[in-house]
């Protein structure tokens, strides 16, 4: 069962800016960092309401962390990169959704310590299902 949004997801190369704006401009605090295996934060997970979030990501750093190596240039309209539904139960959820044929990922657990898997709209855009545990990151005081 969808319960809300959980986060929306942009990468950028002013991570320092956007983390700023959010935070020191629109007076939204900063929940926790996700750091790489050099102990950087990389990803910041801004409140937005209770457990909603706005998650911003160093795109260099990201890319280095889940992609291939090559760094994908950022242009207008791509920072973007999805939005996020907090769920319940979610190996029922994707075995629901697969039955009704939608294409869903595995369950995995993420930095975050949330159970995820993974969905695409009808025009590609990426949707992520989140299922908060009480080790999540989003949960912690």
């Amino acid at each position: 069962m969808i319960k809300q949004l959980a986060h929306i997801c942009f990468h950028t190369r002013r991570t320092k800016e956007m983390v700023s704006f959010y935070t020191e401009k629109l007076g939204l605090k900063l929940k926790f960092t996700l750091d790489n295996e050099d102990r950087q934060p990389f990803g910041y997970y801004i409140a937005c309401g209770t457990q909603t979030f706005i998650e911003i990501f160093d795109h260099a750093m990201a890319q280095k962390k889940w992609s291939d190596g090559k760094v994908q240039e950022l242009v207008g309209g791509n920072q973007y990169k999805h939005f996020c539904l907090q769920v319940d139960n979610i190996e029922q959820l994707k075995a629901d959704l697969e039955k009704k044929g939608v294409k869903v990922t595995d369950v995995k657990v993420g930095m975050d310590n949330s159970k995820q898997a993974w969905i695409g709209d009808p025009d590609g855009n990426a949707i992520e299902l989140m299922e908060y545990t009480a080790k999540s990151l989003q949960v912690q005081k």
